[in-house]
């Protein structure tokens, strides 16, 4: 639905104020819509022309739910695409829209600038839409049960991707050509008995036993062979090079994987990117949109957004307070190794270098950082004390949250393992004939964090639903290698008998 004229006008000068900051951005065109609406918008992930899926309709309940208790409430909802399209509720009050309207240009900014955006789609509406059109044609050929359930299977794996594959350049994964067939090899790996005279040949070196000998080392070096070549993290790929697929399976399974792709971004960014979009929002409308009848008003309503608990990680206050942090240190020159090195107190309190170089600075940062990179460079132990990023745990005496470790040296490291893989476990396919049986072996590359048995053994199910063939995959639990397996019937599990290997 068209905005108000009032609502025009707040859009308009929400453009200008942005423009003016320095924002970069495509087209941003918003829509009004009903609370019912944008929950159905938000189920679907800001795209109601995507594919039809049960999981949607639940997502969908579950904020409609949340909304009618006074749970939740969604106030804006935009999405990457040129142009950006933008959703504003209706409901909310015309300062709110205001806010909402910067907000919204803030991710608009940084989903043109941000370089970990780079490779994503900008027309994916269209994409989702062609995405719907496919599954729907699937679904009138197949029937709607056999292609929910093929993509209940296909969603539960959406995550075995390889994020950084999207801006690392790897090997496709594929066994590269050799040199020599096995059979040319083979031979030249046969034995064979010097000869004195040539006459001798036949009986030293008979035809008939070389043969045999080649053709046993050509299918040695057959069984040895390791498929994939390197171990891959795209296990989506994978599947559906090698999976036994139909052809509406390997469809359904390139709609998944090229959605996960897609969001993928969205997941690294998060911190990052609701940080940018509230420190624009804070910038814009104290200095350009809001009125004085409206700022407290307003500033309840930030403070809301910005509220945390302790043991919560809000990523709107985490990403907006270290961006804030990030420009009064540069401001200031409180950075590089004069700063480092000076152990006087008093000093580093004045510390002023007049630098007044933070605003260029936080404009850097949206460009080119992800959540990994952006606590590692800017989190601080000031800043984890001033925001009291410690590690909280429950009294077991008392039932209160109190704080474990206080330590920037611990905390730190524990922060970033959230992030780490977009805070998903990190696994690997190293061999899809193990045994030489045609089974698939995964590896967790574990960084000291047990792998959740449930989700696991449903992981291989789904697996064993594409793969067809029994599925392993190698866990460390308590410091030990064990393989959980599922053969399409039963499941297993065996100790390794050696150490896991964990990831540093």
């Amino acid at each position: 639905m068209t905005l108000t004229p009032e609502l025009v006008r707040c859009a308009q000068e929400a453009h200008d104020a942005a423009l003016a900051f320095g924002l970069d951005f495509p087209e941003v065109v918003f829509e009004l819509v009903d609370p019912d609406e944008m929950n159905m918008i938000a189920a679907y992930g800001g795209f109601p022309v995507r594919y039809p899926h049960w999981r949607f309709g639940m997502e969908y309940r579950r904020l409609q739910k949340s909304y009618e208790y006074g749970l939740g409430k969604i106030y804006e909802l935009v999405i990457n695409n040129d142009p950006c399209y933008a959703y504003l509720m209706r409901t909310n009050t015309v300062m709110e829209q205001k806010l909402v309207m910067a907000h919204v240009y803030g991710h608009a900014d940084f989903f043109r600038n941000n370089a970990w955006f780079a490779p994503t789609d900008r027309k994916m509406i269209d994409v989702m839409a062609n995405h719907g059109t496919r599954v729907r044609r699937h679904v009138d050929r197949q029937g709607a049960d056999r292609v929910e359930t093929f993509l209940d299977a296909c969603l539960s794996l959406e995550n075995l991707i390889d994020p950084l594959g999207m801006y690392v350049r790897r090997g496709d994964g594929e066994e590269p050509a050799p040199e020599l067939d096995e059979e040319r090899l083979a031979a030249g790996r046969v034995r064979r008995f010097p000869v004195a005279h040539p006459y001798m040949e036949p009986f030293i070196n008979p035809k008939a036993e070389l043969e045999r000998e080649q053709k046993e080392i050509a299918e040695r070096l057959r069984e040895r062979r390791r498929v994939p070549p390197e171990p891959t993290r795209d296990v989506l790929a994978f599947l559906l090079r090698h999976a036994p697929l139909a052809d509406w399976q390997a469809d359904c399974l390139d709609i998944v994987r090229e959605e996960a792709y897609y969001f993928a971004p969205q997941a690294m960014t998060k911190i990052v990117n609701e940080g940018w979009a509230s420190f624009v929002h804070s910038r814009l409308m104290t200095t350009k949109l809001v009125t004085g009848a409206e700022i407290v008003d307003y500033a309840d309503k930030h403070a809301a957004t910005l509220a945390t608990q302790p043991g919560r990680i809000n990523p709107y206050r985490l990403g907006f307070e270290l961006l804030r942090d990030i420009e009064e240190r540069w401001n200031c020159g409180r950075h590089g190794r004069a700063w480092e090195e000076c152990g006087d107190a008093e000093e580093r309190r004045r510390w002023d270098t007049g630098a007044a170089d933070g605003l260029r600075k936080v404009f850097e940062v949206r460009r080119v950082h992800n959540d990994q990179t952006f606590l590692d460079a800017f989190l601080t132990p000031d800043f984890i004390d001033r925001q009291r990023l410690y590690i909280y745990g429950r009294d077991p005496r008392t039932g209160e949250t109190v704080i474990l470790d206080r330590d920037p040296a611990t905390v730190k490291p524990k922060l970033l393992q959230q992030f780490t893989n977009m805070g998903q476990p990190v696994i690997e396919l190293v061999d899809a004939n193990h045994r030489n049986r045609g089974e698939l072996y995964l590896v967790h590359r574990s960084d000291g964090t047990d792998l959740r048995e449930d989700f696991a053994r449903q992981t291989l199910r789904a697996l064993h639903t594409l793969w067809t063939r029994p599925v392993h995959i190698e866990v460390a639990i308590e410091g030990k290698a064990v393989l959980w397996s599922f053969d399409g019937k039963d499941e297993g599990t065996r100790d390794l008998g050696r150490a896991a290997e964990l990831v540093h």
